[in-house]
């Protein structure tokens, strides 16, 4: 029993902190503020907790670093207003928890009880509540049952008075329909496609004058970007790689630490439903005998099957069941098996075979870790002594003929890509030095370090033209082509507005028919759609891009197809997005006239603090 308990325990110390983290009340920051300090303000009577504000900034700053990809700290997220989101929206619900319990607005204490009850955080293995279980993973988190109850008070009151804000909005049928109308409105059209295939004739090849005009007349399009000469001392980890040598004894000891990782033994994928008695496991027995699915079994039980999901185990993480659950050579159920927690079943989904890597199998690629590993600590060790060479006047050149640094120079910009700009952090410095700047060692993703100065700065200019003849000769050719096409494609249009037919024109027509603003046309480009929808019925007009020129006839315009069954089903999503934007606005409208009546006051002193809490 005392292994059931601390099972259990553990299993729901983890559900209550999500819980708690829902709500805002787990505790964070307070000890750093010494305790004297509770809130970091107020709207009306009711307080921001400094901890409900210190969770929810930290929730914030790690999801922005989860989504750029890198730790953000507290002063880079402020530059985006992260605090002030954070602390607006805990305001925002302050006001609507002080209206609540202004208008006395409350749920009875059934409510409250059915709501701890049916907590999926405070469920036990037999699928009912677990007192024990509830009042241990509140104590973990500095809470008790009263104060934790008082929270899904609070919160329910606040979300019936939301309900009670948003509820019965609809948005007006016109509008619903006028969307649908713009949305599902189609044309009929007819269009032809010119390239430079199609020229009546070809483009000849340019002279040198030609090319130097065009050059001088389009000197923005042949610009290179600011560009600096930059000189670094880098040290790679990869660089001193051959002078790390690993012994053997050093690899046998790191494969024998890793045994669990090269020597898994026999697995398998198994789901256990534990019973009260053995009599309830001998009728599951005789159930799944008479056709019950194991599933069935599960879900009479108000389990899931998340709920009973051991995972990938072996024969030592099963215990006494071990060779009852291994007995069988494939899948299937087995038991039932008695265990530390009582009679069970279990249904192995997936045998694992047993896998084993040889020594000598993996011993390069330890040798390899291990001995990048060493590198990257002998580079890190160094650091303190090129500082010190740098701090005492050590040129960049000096640096590298002392130590194992690799002097090298760069013509960087911002489309530098190779070498050691390879290296955001190599780029990021590259782009922030400045004439007269002192060279610091910084460090790279890699483990590496460089230093670097700035020689010259060369502000955009130009290319040569002989540098750039071929981008010239290839400009210059699709600007003949492009003007040639539309020259051509201006007849043609002309010849359409005197009434020929589009099919009369010579060249090959695509028909389009019932055709939506959502559509792309293969083969052509989506400003051809938008166009079309500019066009009045009768109209033309034509399209160029990438050296292609596209001639539109509208034929004809459409109201919406109102036998699309998915006519009706657009217009009730269009509604309901309708409604639900007007909703939000009229709550946010709401909001802060009760902010405004009940007042807000602020403690700058306590959000400092917290801020500095923050790295």
């Amino acid at each position: 029993m005392a292994q059931r308990a601390k099972g259990q325990k553990s299993n729901f110390v983890v559900w209550g902190i999500v819980i708690l983290l829902i709500v805002g009340f787990a505790g964070f920051g307070a000890n750093g503020l010494g305790g004297r300090i509770q809130s970091v303000g107020s709207v009306g009577d009711t307080e921001i907790s400094v901890d409900r504000y210190a969770r929810e900034l930290d929730q914030e700053l790690r999801a922005l670093s989860a989504q750029v990809g890198r730790p953000v700290s507290l002063a880079q997220a402020r530059q985006f207003g992260v605090d002030s989101n954070v602390l607006q929206r805990l305001v925002s619900g302050a006001a609507l928890e002080n209206e609540a319990a202004r208008i006395g607005l409350s749920i009875g204490d059934e409510e409250v009880h059915q709501q701890v009850l049916s907590s999926p955080g405070f469920v036990g293995l037999d699928g009912n509540f677990d007192r024990e279980a509830y009042e241990f993973a509140l104590e973990q988190n500095g809470m008790t049952p009263a104060q934790y109850e008082n929270v899904l008070r609070v919160t329910a009151a606040r979300g019936i008075l939301e309900r009670a804000v948003l509820g019965g909005v609809r948005a007006p049928d016109v509008y619903a329909n006028v969307t649908l109308d713009y949305v599902g409105e189609r044309r009929n059209f007819s269009w032809i496609e010119l390239d430079e295939a199609t020229l009546s004739t070809p483009v000849p090849a340019p002279d040198d004058a030609g090319l130097r005009a065009f050059y001088d007349a389009h000197t923005d399009d042949f610009m290179l970007p600011d560009t600096k000469t930059l000189t670094y001392a880098w040290l790679s980890p990869d660089r001193l790689i051959d002078q790390v040598e690993i012994d053997q004894d050093t690899l046998r000891a790191v494969y024998a630490e890793r045994d669990a990782q090269f020597n898994q033994p026999e697995r398998r994928l198994v789901e256990r439903l534990i019973f009260a008695t053995q009599a309830e496991a001998d009728a599951a027995v005789e159930a799944l005998a008479d056709g019950t699915t194991f599933d069935t079994l599960v879900s009479d039980r108000g389990l899931t099957l998340s709920d009973v999901d051991l995972g990938d185990v072996s024969r030592g993480d099963l215990g006494s069941a071990a060779d009852t659950v291994f007995a069988l050579s494939e899948p299937g159920i087995a038991g039932p098996a008695q265990t530390d927690l009582g009679p069970a079943l279990f249904r192995i989904n997936a045998i694992l075979a047993a896998q084993s890597t040889p020594f000598d199998d993996v011993a390069n690629d330890l040798r390899a870790e291990l001995a990048a590993d060493r590198a990257r600590r002998i580079v890190a060790d160094q650091i303190t002594e090129f500082d010190d060479l740098l701090a005492g006047g050590a040129t960049l050149e000096e640096l590298a003929d002392e130590t194992d640094m690799v002097l090298g120079q760069i013509d960087w910009s911002a489309e530098t890509t190779d070498g050691i700009a390879a290296y955001t952090g190599f780029s990021q410095a590259a782009a922030q030095v400045a004439q007269g700047d002192f060279p610091e060692i910084a460090e790279l993703a890699d483990g590496g370090v460089f230093a670097l100065r700035l020689d010259t700065l060369t502000p955009a200019h130009p290319e040569p033209f002989d540098d750039a003849r071929e981008a010239v000769q290839a400009a210059w050719h699709l600007d003949q082509v492009s003007t040639r096409l539309a020259d051509e494609a201006a007849v043609l249009i002309a010849q359409l507005e005197n009434g020929t037919r589009i099919g009369t024109l010579g060249h090959p027509v695509t028909v389009e028919t019932h055709v939506t603003r959502a559509a792309f046309i293969q083969g052509s480009v989506p400003a051809l759609m938008s166009k079309v929808f500019e066009l009045d019925e009768g109209e033309s007009a034509l399209i160029q891009a990438e050296g292609k020129v596209w001639i539109i006839q509208l034929r004809a315009v459409l109201p919406p197809d109102a036998d699309n069954p998915e006519a009706e089903e657009l217009a009730a999503a269009v509604a309901g997005e309708t409604a639900q934007g007007i909703a939000q606005d009229i709550l946010a409208s709401f909001t802060r006239a009760i902010q405004a009546d009940a007042g807000i006051s602020l403690n700058q002193a306590a959000l400092n603090s917290i801020h500095a809490q923050f790295p």
